[in-house]
């Protein structure tokens, strides 16, 4: 199948992580730039670089771009970028020129998360407690909050203003937990014992299920030995108790941490939930403290009460994302 060999609007897209490259074009002169049957994914290892999984995915498909916006989960320092969990170190400048286009932009994958909230329709999430969403313009000013546990915790937000997307890149994965309730208080006192400080980030993602876990254990009197987070919500869904009180635990800290979010960036137009791990724990979620935790904010638990919390399930937003970072590049341009 071809793609785009007529038509100078599209862009190219990847979202690139450890393992998996993920491509796609751009069409961006239209309202729903992602062209969903132009979506390819590769194994990163299999090329040694990223210009090469480029033309590789141009090559197979027919597909013909001029520009291009690379979503990499890595730190975006200048025209260089390092993949966070793989040995590749992208140059903008001579991946442009590999590829022969005009232009291309590095960005990092969380903002391009938070650039996708622009584009999702209400068949793209799911809203946790009752507030509900629907899409606005971009004519119409909105400020949302985004937050995603997997490997890490991911922290962003998009302002909208006068037409045009704001990205903000944060690291609010790194801020101080502030625990809520005594059992919280007791996890905080043995996660400090492990790692001195301790950050969100050390409870909300996929190894902070484990360090909840042995936090937990640990109260008890109980060493569970070693463990990943697959481990914990297995036999969650068998019934053990203790794997059932960390997901309780997990869902009611994010939560918290969601709203202080919120009152943090003023998002109250909504609060995306995305990252690896919210769709493994949709249910759990819903049916968790999440929204009471979120909600509990004292003089201003009124005004959270109609903020949204929204998870994301659409398959791609990465791509979705770097389909509005095209957009606002390169969107009318021959």
């Amino acid at each position: 199948m071809s793609f785009g060999a007529d038509n100078p609007g599209h862009s190219l897209l990847a979202d690139i992580g450890g393992t998996n490259a993920r491509f796609a074009l751009a069409d961006c002169n239209t309202t729903a730039p992602l062209l969903e049957d132009s979506v390819r994914e590769y194994v990163v290892a299999d090329f040694p670089s990223l210009a090469d999984a480029a033309r590789h995915y141009l090559d197979e498909t027919g597909a013909k771009a001029e520009h291009g916006v690379f979503a990499v989960a890595g730190r975006v320092d200048g025209d260089e970028a390092r993949i966070t969990n793989h040995p590749w170190v992208i140059s903008r400048a001579r991946t442009r020129d590999a590829l022969g286009f005009r232009d291309l932009k590095l960005v990092n994958d969380f903002a391009a998360q938070a650039m996708a909230t622009s584009l999702l329709t209400p068949a793209d999430v799911v809203a946790i407690g009752g507030a509900q969403w629907s899409p606005a313009p971009l004519s119409e000013p909105r400020t949302y909050a985004v937050i995603g546990p997997g490997t890490g915790l991911g922290v962003g937000g998009l302002v909208i203003r006068d037409g045009r997307r704001y990205p903000l890149e944060t690291e609010g994965g790194h801020v101080s937990f502030p625990p809520g309730t005594p059992e919280e208080i007791e996890i905080l006192e043995r996660l400090s014992a492990q790692f001195g400080r301790v950050s969100n980030e050390r409870l909300i993602c996929g190894p902070g299920l484990v360090n909840i876990h042995r936090a937990l254990s640990e109260i008890a009197g109980e060493d569970p030995g070693p463990m990943q987070p697959a481990d914990i919500t297995a036999r969650a869904a068998a019934g053990d108790p203790r794997s059932m009180r960390t997901l309780d635990v997990f869902c009611a800290v994010f939560g918290a941490i969601a709203g202080d979010l919120v009152l943090t960036t003023g998002a109250w137009d909504g609060v995306f939930l995305t990252g690896g791990l919210v769709p493994k724990l949709l249910t759990n979620l819903q049916h968790s403290g999440f929204r009471q935790r979120f909600e509990h904010k004292g003089r201003f638990s009124a005004a959270m009460a109609r903020t949204p919390t929204l998870a994301i399930v659409h398959p791609r937003p990465g791509l979705l994302g770097a389909a509005a970072f095209a957009v606002e590049a390169f969107g009318g341009k021959a």
